[in-house]
């Protein structure tokens, strides 16, 4: 075989209609585009948003600038006064899982951030994915500690490569 050979598979390749080309053909005269108007006219037709008149769909809508960014990362907050004395006494992990089920944050696999509103007064150890500055003295100040998560994978768009 030779690469002047190479044929597509028998019917998988329609001929082109081949239009004005006499009656017979059976796309004679005026090959298919009915008779006179705007679109039986060479270089005829209108643009795709044209509605007939009416103010096209792209004129009504309002401008709507910038982009959504597809990997921005949006954090689950906790705040240091939300952390019941209670629920997590001196010396114990926090953690996402702990939050969740204390009903502060919704979902143990989204990414948490810890912020520093309120005061905390006894030595808690922290496993969260940020961490804001204020947030960070308060505990360090009350003898705890913080471990900073690795965020969770980002979800596969369909039709998106490894």
């Amino acid at each position: 075989m030779k690469l002047h050979d190479l044929r597509p598979a028998p019917g998988s390749v329609k001929k082109r209609k081949r239009v004005g080309r006499g009656i017979a053909a059976g796309q004679g005269k005026t090959a298919g585009r009915g008779t006179k108007g705007q679109n039986a006219r060479s270089g005829g037709g209108v643009p795709p948003y044209f509605e007939g008149g009416q103010l096209p769909l792209v004129r009504r809508l309002p401008f709507i600038r910038g982009f959504t960014n597809i990997f921005k990362v949006y954090y689950q907050p906790v705040n240091l006064k939300d952390l019941d004395p209670e629920r997590f006494p001196a010396d114990s992990e926090v953690t996402p899982e702990r939050l969740a089920d204390a009903g502060l944050i919704r979902s143990a696999r989204k990414p948490v951030v810890l912020l520093g509103d309120g005061d905390i007064d006894r030595p808690l150890h922290f496993k969260v994915h940020r961490v804001s500055k204020s947030a960070r003295a308060k505990v360090e100040a009350a003898k705890g500690s913080i471990e900073i998560l690795p965020l969770p994978p980002m979800p596969m768009k369909s039709g998106q490569k490894h």
